[in-house]
C-alpha cells in the first residue's frame, strides 16, 4: 500500500488514511495501485476509473481500461520538506480521457480542463506561482502547476480500434499543506468525472437507458 518501509512516519500514515475517507460518486472506482519509486522517501498511489457498466470487461485500475476515462493520483511524502514544493506533501495527478472529435479540436478545451482542476482544489487564478505565500492563514494548495494536452491519433493498417481517436490528458502537480487529503482526492475524482463526461451529482443523462 504504500513505500514499503517498515516504520513510516504518523504523518504520512494519517495522510494516507486520510485519503481513503474521501467520499467520491458511485460511478467511480478507486484503489490502491504500485506507487512510484525514488521521488520521495514515502510515496502512495491511487488509481480512479469509471465503474464498469453491464457487458464491460474489468481491467486493472490505472494500467488499461475499458473505461473512457482513468487516472492516477500519486502521494509523495518528504518529512525533511522540499525547497521546489514548499511543504512536506506533493501530490501528483494524471487523468486520460477520449473525448468527441469536436472538443479535441477546440482551442478552449484546455483552458477549460484546466478551470475544472483549479476551481475544484478552490484554488484563485493567481495563485498558482511557485512563491510561497506571506499570508498568516496558509491557503490549502500550493505551487500548483501542469500541462493540459489534446491528441488525435490515426491508425493505419492492421491494427484494432477506431480508425480516429481523441484523447485528453491532464498532468499536474501540487502541495497539500496539511496531511487532511480527502477533499484533494474529491476533487481530482470530479475532475476526471467531468472528464468522463459523468453530469453533475443529482442529474441523470437523458440518453441513458431507464433515465426516463
Amino acid at each position: 500500500m504504500t513505500s514499503g518501509a517498515q516504520t513510516e512516519p504518523a504523518d504520512f500514515t494519517a495522510a494516507v488514511q486520510s485519503l481513503h475517507d474521501a467520499v467520491v460518486r458511485p460511478e467511480l472506482e478507486v484503489g490502491s495501485i504500485r506507487p512510484p519509486q525514488r521521488l520521495a522517501p514515502y510515496s502512495y498511489a491511487l488509481g480512479v476509473e469509471l465503474a464498469p457498466t453491464e457487458g464491460t470487461e474489468t481491467a486493472q485500475l490505472g494500467i488499461d481500461t475499458a473505461s473512457n476515462a482513468f487516472g492516477r493520483l500519486v502521494l509523495l511524502y518528504d518529512p525533511a520538506g522540499h525547497e521546489a514544493w514548499h511543504g512536506t506533501f506533493r501530490l501528483v495527478a494524471y487523468i486520460q480521457a477520449d473525448v468527441e472529435a469536436e472538443l479535441a479540436t477546440d482551442p478552449l478545451l484546455t483552458d477549460v480542463v484546466w478551470a475544472w482542476l483549479t476551481e475544484a482544489l478552490d484554488v484563485p487564478d493567481d495563485s498558482t506561482s511557485s512563491t510561497p505565500p506571506s499570508d498568516e492563514q496558509e491557503p490549502a494548495v500550493l505551487a500548483l502547476g501542469g500541462t493540459v494536452t489534446a491528441t488525435t491519433s490515426v491508425r493505419y493498417g492492421d491494427i484494432a480500434g477506431p480508425p480516429r481517436a481523441h484523447q485528453l490528458e491532464l498532468r499536474a502537480s501540487w502541495t497539500a499543506s496539511s496531511y487532511e487529503l480527502a477533499g484533494h482526492l474529491e476533487a481530482f475524482c470530479q475532475v476526471l468525472a467531468s472528464a468522463a463526461g459523468l453530469p453533475p451529482v443529482g442529474v441523470t443523462a437523458l440518453d441513458r437507458p431507464g433515465a426516463l
